[in-house]
C-alpha cells in the first residue's frame, strides 16, 4: 500500500473510530459521576434505582444497535455515524443540565442510542474499507479509541472529582451539585469534533458497490490502495454482486446457511459482556471500596485500570493479525476464568489493598488484549456483506441486552452473594465461553471478507 493511501486509510479509520471514543467515554463517565449524582438525586440505599441510573443508557443501546443495522444497509454507514455524533452531543449537554431524575434518565437513554449506533457501525465501516492483511489491526483501532474514551472519562472524573473534594475523605455540597455535571459536559468536546469530521469521510466502498454505485466505490478503493488494488477489490465484490444486490428480508438471517454464523455472533457478543469486566468500570467504586480503598484512592485506582486498558489494547493491535483471532480469544476466556476464581477467593477471605488492585489490573489486561477488541473484529468479518448491517445489528442488540442485565444485576448480586460469589459466577461464565470458542469459532485471519463469506456460508 502506498504511503498516501495508508495515510488516507488511517484518517478515515480514526474519524470513524471516534464513535468508539464517544462510546467509551459515555459508557464509563457515569461510574465516576455516580459518587456525586446519587446523593444529589437521593439514590443511596435504593439498589434498584441505582442500577437503573447506571443501566438506563443500555436501553437506548438496544434500540440504537437494532435500528442502526437496518438503516445503515438502507441509507449508508456514513449517515449513521453523523447521527451517532449528534446524539452524543445532545446527551452530554442535556445530562449535565437537568435537575430532575426522569430527565437525567431520558438524556442517558439518548446517549445510549448513540452508543448502540456507534458500536454497530464503526467496526463495520472500518472492516469494509480495510485491506484483508491488516483488517484485524485496523478494526482493533476502534477498540483503541474505546479504551482511550474510557481513560479520558476516568481522567476527567478523577480531576473534576478531586477539584470538588477539598477534603479527600468526604464529599462536599458543591461537589454533589456540580461535579457530576462537569463530568458529562466534558464529553461535548470530542462529540462535536466527531460530528463535524464525520461529514468529511467517504461512504463505505462495499456499501456503495452493493448499492450500484460502482464508480464511487472504485474511487474510494483507489484512494486507499491505488488502481490495481481498486480493480482487484471490485472484481472480488462483483463475483458475488448478484447475490448481494437482492433486496434484504429479515428471513435471510434465519436461512440455514446463515443461522450458525448468526448464533456464533450472538454468543460472542453476549459473552463479551457477561465475562464481567464492564462491572469493574461501571462499579469501580464498590469494587475498590470492598477491597479497602478510600474515595480518593478509588478515583486514582480507576485511572490506573484505564491506563492498563490502553496499554494492553496495543498488545491486541500488534498480535491480532499475527496470532489470529482464536488464539487471543483463548487467552481471554481461559485467563479470566483463572483470575476470577482467585479474585473471588481473595474477597471471600477479606484480602484488601494492593493484591486486589493487582488482580483487577490483571483481569483488565487480559480482557483488553483479547475479548474487548477481538469480538468486534470477528463480528465485523463473519457476516455476508448483503446482510452485514442487519446481522451486526442483531448481534449488538444481544450484546447490549447482556450489558443491561450485567450492569443492572451487579448491585443485586453483590448484595446477595457479596463480591466473592459474584466473581465466581463470572468465572463459570468465562469457562463456558472458552468451551464454545474451542468448538465453534472459525479463524478469519488474513482472509478477505468475500473469502470468509464463501467459507462460512455454504
Amino acid at each position: 500500500m502506498k504511503t498516501h493511501g495508508k495515510s488516507y486509510l488511517l484518517l478515515i479509520t480514526f474519524v470513524s473510530a471516534m464513535g468508539g471514543l464517544l462510546f467509551g467515554y459515555d459508557w464509563v463517565v457515569i461510574g465516576g459521576a455516580k459518587i456525586f449524582y446519587e446523593p444529589f438525586f437521593g439514590l443511596e440505599g435504593l439498589p434498584a434505582m441505582r442500577g437503573w441510573a447506571m443501566s438506563s443508557a443500555l436501553t437506548g443501546c438496544l434500540a440504537g444497535a437494532l435500528l442502526a443495522g437496518l438503516w445503515s444497509d438502507k441509507y449508508g454507514r456514513k449517515k449513521m455515524l453523523i447521527i451517532a455524533a449528534a446524539l452524543f452531543s445532545i446527551s452530554a449537554f442535556g445530562t449535565g443540565v437537568v435537575d430532575n431524575f426522569t430527565w437525567f434518565i431520558i438524556y442517558r437513554i439518548l446517549g445510549g442510542f448513540g452508543i448502540g449506533i456507534a458500536s454497530n457501525i464503526s467496526p463495520v465501516y472500518i472492516a469494509e474499507v480495510s485491506p484483508a492483511q491488516i483488517r484485524g489491526k485496523f478494526v482493533s483501532l476502534n477498540q483503541l479509541t474505546i479504551v482511550l474514551g474510557i481513560l479520558a472519562a476516568q481522567l476527567a472524573n478523577w480531576q473534576i472529582g478531586d477539584y470538588f473534594m477539598p477534603d479527600k475523605s468526604m464529599l462536599s455540597a458543591e461537589g454533589i451539585e456540580w461535579a457530576w455535571r462537569w463530568m458529562f459536559w466534558a464529553e461535548l468536546i470530542p462529540a462535536l469534533i466527531f460530528f463535524f469530521l464525520a461529514f468529511i469521510i467517504p461512504e463505505s466502498p462495499r456499501w456503495l458497490a452493493v448499492n450500484r454505485k460502482s464508480a464511487a466505490a472504485y474511487n474510494v478503493f483507489r484512494k486507499i490502495g491505488g488502481d490495481k488494488y481498486a480493480a482487484d477489490e471490485m472484481k472480488e465484490i462483483d463475483g458475488a454482486v448478484d447475490e448481494k444486490k437482492k433486496e434484504f428480508n429479515w428471513r435471510d438471517l434465519f436461512h440455514p446457511r446463515v443461522r450458525k454464523v448468526l448464533v456464533t455472533g450472538i454468543f460472542l457478543a453476549v459473552f463479551q459482556q457477561w465475562c464481567g469486566i464492564n462491572v469493574i468500570f461501571n462499579y469501580a467504586h464498590e469494587i475498590f471500596s470492598a477491597a479497602g480503598y478510600a474515595v480518593s484512592d478509588v478515583l486514582m485506582n480507576i485511572v490506573v485500570t484505564g491506563v492498563t486498558n490502553v496499554i494492553f489494547t496495543f498488545v491486541a493491535i500488534y498480535t491480532v493479525d499475527r496470532w489470529g483471532r482464536r488464539a487471543l480469544m483463548y487467552v481471554g476466556s481461559a485467563g479470566l476464568t483463572l483470575i476470577y476464581v482467585i479474585l473471588g477467593t481473595c474477597y471471600h477471605f477479606q484480602v484488601t489493598g494492593l493484591p486486589m488492585l493487582l488482580l483487577v489490573i490483571l483481569a483488565i489486561a487480559c480482557y483488553a488484549m483479547s475479548l474487548a477488541p477481538v469480538v468486534w473484529v470477528i463480528l465485523s468479518e463473519i457476516f455476508p456483506t448483503r446482510i452485514r448491517g442487519a446481522a451486526m445489528a442483531v448481534s449488538t442488540f444481544f450484546l447490549w441486552v447482556a450489558g443491561f442485565l450485567l450492569t443492572y444485576t451487579f448491585p443485586l448480586l453483590n448484595d446477595a452473594l457479596n463480591a466473592s460469589g459474584t466473581f465466581w459466577i463470572y468465572g463459570v461464565i468465562c469457562f463456558a465461553g472458552y468451551l464454545f470458542i474451542r468448538s465453534q469459532l472459525p479463524e478469519t485471519k488474513g482472509k478477505s471478507l468475500e473469502e470468509i463469506e464463501k467459507e462460512l456460508i455454504k
